[in-house]
């Protein structure tokens, strides 16, 4: 069964598992990155390097992160967190927040080598110019199933062939 995350749930699922996929979009297209975060409630914090990622965001500063938890097709928890990507700066009187941010961030060893590998794309090196930022958390969902526990039976004969004549039969 499919049920609906409380929001406690939701906050506890990004404490643990720290990781998920951070979409962007810019003109009408997506983009979607593996990331390593810290949660507090209200913001995920991120370091990263400049890319695409950042360039995006810093020109469509609406994102989704998505985290999730598997451990097999009736067994799973997901949480949809849709926000605003902030960046934190030195530059602009943001210290308090970077150091909030790297104190966050340095829970989890190696936190910061996802971030600041060297990259190559093509023939080109790309800097390392490390980005530190946050998403201010908008709004939050998750779901989650669990087995229920019942007998299990055997699929009735033509089970299947009703089951693939419902989908074929709506094209």
């Amino acid at each position: 069964m499919i049920t609906e995350m409380t929001s406690e749930d939701c906050m506890a699922l990004l404490y643990e598992v720290a990781t998920g996929r951070l979409a962007c979009a810019l003109d009408d297209q997506p983009y979607v990155v593996p990331i390593l975060f810290a949660a507090e409630p209200g913001h995920l914090y991120g370091f990263t390097t400049l890319g695409r990622k950042v360039e995006w965001m810093r020109q469509n500063p609406r994102v989704c992160v998505v985290v999730d938890r598997i451990e097999h097709r009736e067994s799973w928890e997901s949480v949809i967190v849709i926000g605003r990507y902030e960046e934190i700066s030195p530059n602009n009187g943001h210290e308090g927040q970077r150091d909030h941010a790297w104190s966050l961030l340095q829970a989890n060893a190696g936190w910061w080598e996802p971030g600041y590998q060297h990259t190559r794309i093509g023939d080109v090196d790309r800097p390392l110019l490390p980005v530190f930022f946050r998403i201010a958390i908008v709004e939050m969902t998750g779901r989650r199933c669990a087995v229920e526990k019942r007998a299990q039976l055997p699929p009735q004969p033509g089970f299947v062939e009703r089951m693939i004549g419902r989908f074929t039969s709506r094209t």
